[in-house]
């Protein structure tokens, strides 16, 4: 154990990487004081830590941690995709199958959104697969009321900005009208904050459906809402830039049925 050495992990990714808690979360029990390495109650997250240590957190030994791992969930409309909601509504971890291992979101999809989520166990995967910087496309299906001409969409083409947050050029593709709504294809590198639905609302159409159908090299697919796929672990590895990326092998898990009626779980 040491605090001056770059040697090892600092103790809160590898209690992330064990499925502990978040790292956030994991330097709050630090500093609560829920943590010993090698006998010793530790108060401060700045710590390098190896295997050859030993780690309890409440009282209980954390063992070898996983291999990062990654999943995919068709998330469906009416979930938050937050582990904790402050007016209790169910997340998308509540309705998540219970052998599931703790996990985080590779960013977010607002309440009214639906399809492809990546989770994963693993903080840095998080992080990395959310940077700019991957350079992985998010790619969506987005039915908005009424319709919309091509000079407009070009102004989402060229990059816009809306109170004062610019937004990166999208690519848009008009797919079909359909009674009184369009269909469109929109792809974008970045997925600021609801970055689609206000970028519609600045060129006059409201989106009311919106589906995200691939992010990288990942596919929704046939996925069915709720149900949740893990990838295979060569595939993890390839994906995390070990080597040329393949197709995706997935691994399905059954979807978690709603609880009854009177539960207390919110929509």
């Amino acid at each position: 154990m040491t605090d001056t050495s770059p040697t090892g992990d600092r103790i809160a990714k590898v209690l992330s990487r064990a499925g502990i808690a978040s790292r956030r979360d994991a330097e709050r029990m630090i500093t609560e004081g829920r943590v010993s390495v090698n006998g010793k109650t530790i108060q401060s997250p700045a710590l390098n830590v190896t295997a050859a240590d030993k780690i309890v957190v409440d009282g209980k030994l954390v063992g070898e941690p996983d291999p990062p791992r990654i999943w995919l969930y068709h998330k469906p409309a009416g979930l938050v995709t937050t582990e904790r909601d402050e007016k209790d509504r169910e997340t998308v971890f509540d309705a998540l199958p219970d052998d599931m291992p703790r996990v985080m979101s590779v960013g977010r999809l607002d309440l009214n959104s639906e399809g492809l989520l990546l989770l994963t166990n693993d903080g840095g995967v998080k992080r990395r697969l959310e940077l700019p910087s991957t350079g992985w496309l998010r790619r969506y299906r987005v039915r908005i009321n009424g319709s919309v001409s091509e000079a407009r969409l070009d102004q989402l083409r060229a990059g816009i900005e809306v109170d004062g947050v610019r937004y990166q050029p999208m690519i848009v593709t008009f797919d079909r009208q359909q009674g009184a709504n369009a269909w469109l294809t929109v792809s974008l590198r970045e997925g600021k904050n609801r970055e689609i639905r206000r970028a519609m609302e600045a060129i006059g159409v409201t989106v009311n459906r919106l589906i995200r159908v691939s992010y990288g090299p990942f596919q929704l697919g046939n996925l069915a809402p709720g149900a949740v796929e893990e990838l295979k672990q060569r595939v993890v590895r390839d994906q995390l830039g070990l080597s040329d990326k393949p197709t995706p092998t997935r691994v399905r898990k059954p979807v978690k049925r709603p609880a009854p009626k009177g539960g207390n779980r919110t929509g």
